[in-house]
């Protein structure tokens, strides 16, 4: 069973930056897309952004495009999450995910079967 584990979240003031990495316990598991998701205490979890991982197309939500910057590192297969100009709106707990096949529905979390156990990070004011 392969395992994503993210790492990097923690605490930092608005304006600041942090970087989340993803790395899988297998390195040569299938995927179509890799994603960022988030969710905040008594919300829902809601797509942050994600990478085709064959053409590393890109895709992103409004609220972090032109501050969020997703990328991978071939040569280790890690995944990051570059966070900029951190508002404290960005308080959540960030779960990396991947899916094994193409859909149309990139940004629901449902079509993403393999998910990391998450990293907080928490924005202050």
């Amino acid at each position: 069973q392969v395992q994503l584990v993210e790492s990097g979240g923690g605490l930092v003031q608005a304006g600041g930056s942090l970087r989340l990495s993803c790395a899988a316990s297998e390195r040569t598991f299938s995927r179509y897309f890799m994603g960022w998701f988030r969710q905040a205490p008594g919300k829902e979890r809601e797509f942050v952004t994600a990478i085709r991982w064959s053409g590393r197309t890109t895709y992103y939500a409004d609220s972090v495009k032109g501050r969020f910057t997703i990328s991978s590192d071939n040569a280790k297969d890690i995944l990051y999450l570059q966070m900029n100009s951190l508002k404290p709106e960005d308080t959540a707990v960030y779960y990396c995910a991947a899916v094994t096949s193409y859909s149309a529905d990139y940004r629901s979390p449902r079509i993403y079967g393999l998910w990391g156990q998450g990293t907080q990070v928490t924005v202050s004011s």
